[in-house]
């Protein structure tokens, strides 16, 4: 079955450049034998750590959004815990997570389809329709009638 994770791992602020893209190409070549797919690389560069791990305090993150199976995760898990340059690494699973907020927007949009048509407005937003005006309260008060 294949799910979908995002990997951040912190590499040593030692670790050169072209270290951080040789282990980027190692759990790449390890995602294609494994039959997993990367879906996205965000290297953010070189940050201060919320505490000290070891003698470090700074550290190169990197996020890996990945498509796979639990083996494959277990292999990338089993590998950057035995790598020098890797001082921590994070997997989360994010597709349960994705269900549940495409879940909810659904939900709501169907709500607000469902109060639109109970009004007599179109089911969908028109364009030009627009928020109420910022200058009116919906009182009544900000015409020059009414005011004394």
């Amino acid at each position: 079955m294949t799910r979908q994770y995002e990997l951040v791992y912190i590499v040593s602020p030692d670790a050169t450049e072209e270290q951080v893209q040789a282990l980027h190409t190692q759990v790449e070549e390890i995602i294609g034998r494994l039959g997993g797919q990367l879906d996205k690389t965000e290297n953010w560069g070189r940050r201060r750590l919320a505490y000290e791990i070891g003698s470090h305090k700074e550290g190169t993150y990197v996020l890996e959004v990945i498509s796979g199976g639990g083996d494959l995760m277990k292999e990338l898990d089993r590998r950057l815990r035995v790598s020098d340059q890797v001082i921590r690494h994070l997997v989360v699973r994010v597709d349960e997570e994705n269900r549940v907020v495409e879940q909810t927007r659904s939900r709501r949009k169907a709500e607000s389809t469902r109060r639109r048509v109970a009004r007599g407005l179109p089911p969908e937003r028109q364009p030009g329709e627009g928020p109420r005006s910022e200058e009116s309260d919906g009182d009544g008060l900000d015409s020059p009638e009414v005011r004394s």
